[in-house]
């Protein structure tokens, strides 16, 4: 992939980050848009989720107030960047499909609050950005991870759209969820991130706000596309 100086001491790498809350469509949005400039993706998500699995596997509860410090260290999180996505393994297995249930998702917005979880992560996250270009997504992304990032996003959308899009697809993996209970606790994941004391989910003061409530994935992507080609000097 070909290196593109951006100025900065942190990386010889384009960085773009999108944050925001659950169901605003940084996933979806973010690995599209990195096909499309053919940068790699991180999914800062997956990983907050691999490092859940593992405190799960080692009867950790998200409720505990000490997670052992030397089970932390033992966790072995590998990614391996691609263009429009990463893998990621954990002790050397595959657990993308592990990371994706819900009790994992739940544990995970949960552990990551924890401070000492956090800064197990953050070191790993921007190696990522030592290597290629690259589109991260999150929730503190543009804030605390890459603040040196050329160009950031925050994407939102009402609580109820969200919890609608969460609900839909559950449905599409077979569960029999109730809508009310997903809004719930989507309003309750919604107020962890935003409260915590450690890294809150709060746009950057350089972010770029976008409302993905009356927006199609093509248009928010056609929207993002134009501003990234901008800011890096890429159109015509």
């Amino acid at each position: 992939m070909t290196q593109k100086l951006n100025n900065s001491q942190e990386t010889p790498f384009v960085v773009i980050t999108i944050d925001g809350p659950a169901g605003a469509g940084k996933t979806t949005i973010a690995r599209n848009l990195a096909k499309r400039l053919r940068f790699c993706m991180l999914d800062s998500g997956a990983l907050y989720r691999t490092v859940a699995l593992a405190l799960l596997q080692a009867g950790v509860m998200p409720n505990d107030e000490i997670i052992p410090d030397d089970l932390l260290k033992s966790i072995s999180i590998v990614i391996e960047p691609a263009v429009g996505g990463m893998q990621i393994t954990l002790g050397g297995e595959d657990v993308s499909a592990e990371i994706r249930s819900e009790e994992v998702g739940v544990a995970a917005s949960k552990f990551s609050a924890k401070a000492e979880v956090r800064r197990k992560l953050l070191g790993t996250q921007r190696s990522v950005a030592r290597q290629c270009d690259l589109v991260a997504e999150g929730r503190d992304m543009g804030a605390v991870v890459f603040p040196f990032a050329r160009v950031k996003f925050f994407l939102t959308a009402s609580a109820e759209v969200r919890a609608k899009r969460r609900y839909e697809e559950l449905l599409q993996k077979g569960a029999r969820p109730l809508y009310s209970e997903v809004l719930l606790e989507m309003r309750a994941r919604d107020h962890r991130d935003e409260t915590r004391s450690l890294a809150p989910m709060v746009p950057a003061p350089d972010a770029t706000i976008v409302d993905t409530t009356n927006l199609t994935p093509d248009q928010i992507l056609g929207i993002m596309l134009e501003l990234v080609k901008s800011r890096l000097g890429l159109l015509k």
